[in-house]
């Protein structure tokens, strides 16, 4: 897996002031156990905020520094943890760490749980420290062994050093943390499904409200940050909001940096700490490389399955949550995928729908029963034998399956990726109606006929 940094790929060196995420990770990919990472600094935001700062105190840093989530949705996570309850005897609260990194394309926080455990495990604490929460769980995708194993070290080292379990750095605070691994749902990257599964309850989505700020696991105030999100919060609170919010490329309304990413046909594909608002040109061009020889650039998506497809001129955009949305989609995780001139978008969105068709939770009609049937149409086009109507009848899905019209999010990030590649590639669908048909596309289904 490639690091690099802020210039042209490996012309500069991660340094502490530009890079809180990475300055710290070994060239030879290995572990940063509890001594390496203790002297590169590692706690002395923890001992910092345990010495100079009240809960209240952390919480406000957090907010002010204009930190988001970095699991995809973005919520400001400051605003998160002042959705705690101020109630001191409501005394039993819980932080869980979405690990549950299941969207595809997608393997930031696996490099961060792999190879630089403290820092998350410190980033908890502070966290915990700051919500008052007695208990931490770390919520892990199921095939990420090597991440188990490393973080299940990581605590056994911190507990050893007295940095997690009974009266912390002499505070009086407890923290206990829990390595949990999952078994192998997309559907618990949505914080309350985590929270049922967590429980030992099928991972369905939870109506909200109550949100978990209030009612959560057990039924205790929980929050849920994603592991990225976390890894932030000791560099904030050594360096400052004012360092924090400069990282960022002027005119991004996001703050700090970002790991990004760049996979498909290009000749670089890799992983890389950037701050938000560099164009997506210059995370395609400069550090992926562009595309691999004999190949070009088809389409792209921006973070995840879930985003939709953007075009190559969509590269000019700024590579932040805004900067994004004003082209069309979502940035999502961050991580980018390019799609080659010789993959065939049918195929393709045919694939993706199958997997959050099994990825669905079945909780929902639109859901349950509409990807599937986005599958089976998909499958006909594929194979040139679609009916006339099938392509409106997909946009009809991608209307019913959208925001606000299913239980949670799953479907209407589902379903974006589709409705982008027809908007974009419709003849490629065309194609896929059977011959014999053809003739009988003056008898399509009417667009107002489905929703459309």
């Amino acid at each position: 897996m490639t690091i690099t940094s802020f210039g042209p790929a490996n012309l500069i060196t991660r340094a502490p002031e530009t890079h809180p995420l990475t300055w710290r990770l070994r060239d030879d990919g290995e572990p940063i156990w509890l001594d390496e990472y203790q002297k590169k600094d590692g706690y002395a935001a923890a001992r910092k905020a345990f010495a100079t700062l009240s809960p209240d105190e952390i919480v406000q840093a957090v907010k002010d520094s204009g930190l988001k989530g970095r699991g995809g949705a973005g919520f400001p996570t400051g605003v998160k943890w002042g959705l705690m309850p101020k109630d001191e005897s409501m005394n039993i609260r819980y932080l869980l760490c979405n690990a549950d990194e299941m969207e595809p394309n997608t393997w930031k926080d696996r490099m961060l749980m792999e190879q630089q455990p403290h820092l998350l495990i410190e980033g908890m604490l502070i966290s915990a420290r700051a919500l008052k929460a007695y208990r931490g769980y770390i919520f892990l995708r199921g095939e990420y062994t090597t991440a188990a194993v490393h973080l299940r070290r990581a605590v056994k080292e911190a507990e050893a050093a007295g940095l997690l379990g009974k009266n912390i750095l002499g505070s009086g605070f407890d923290f206990e943390l829990i390595v949990h691994t999952g078994a192998g749902r997309y559907i618990c990257g949505e914080e309350t499904a985590l929270i049922n599964s967590l429980e030992g309850r099928r991972a369905n989505p939870r109506s909200k409200p109550p949100f978990p700020a209030a009612v959560g696991v057990w039924g205790k105030p929980t929050c849920v940050n994603n592991v990225e999100t976390l890894c932030n919060v000791p560099a904030i609170v050594n360096n400052g909001n004012d360092w924090y919010k400069s990282l960022a490329r002027e005119g991004s309304e996001d703050h700090g940096t970002k790991l990004m990413g760049f996979s498909g046909k290009v000749k670089n594909p890799g992983l890389w700490e950037l701050p938000f608002g560099l164009p997506a040109r210059e995370l395609f061009e400069d550090y992926a490389g562009g595309m691999r020889d004999g190949f070009k650039l088809k389409c792209w998506q921006p973070g995840g399955a879930g985003t939709g497809f953007l075009l190559p001129e969509h590269l000019d955009c700024q590579f932040y949550a805004g900067g994004v949305a004003k082209v069309g989609t979502r940035m999502g995780t961050g991580l980018a995928m390019a799609v080659d001139d010789k993959v065939n978008m049918v195929s393709l969105l045919r694939n993706m729908e199958e997997f959050f068709a099994q990825e669905s939770c079945g909780f929902c009609t639109p859901c349950r029963d509409g990807l599937p049937w986005s599958v089976k149409m998909l499958r006909a086009l594929e194979n040139g034998q679609g009916q006339p109507g099938d392509i409106e009848t997909l946009l009809g899905l991608v209307n019913f399956l959208g925001p606000g019209k299913t239980f949670c999010a799953h479907a209407p990030g589902a379903v974006e990726p589709l409705g982008s590649a027809i908007k974009y590639f419709r003849p490629e669908f065309e194609a896929g109606i059977a011959p014999t048909r053809a003739g009988d596309l003056n008898q399509v289904i009417s667009p107002t006929m489905v929703g459309a």
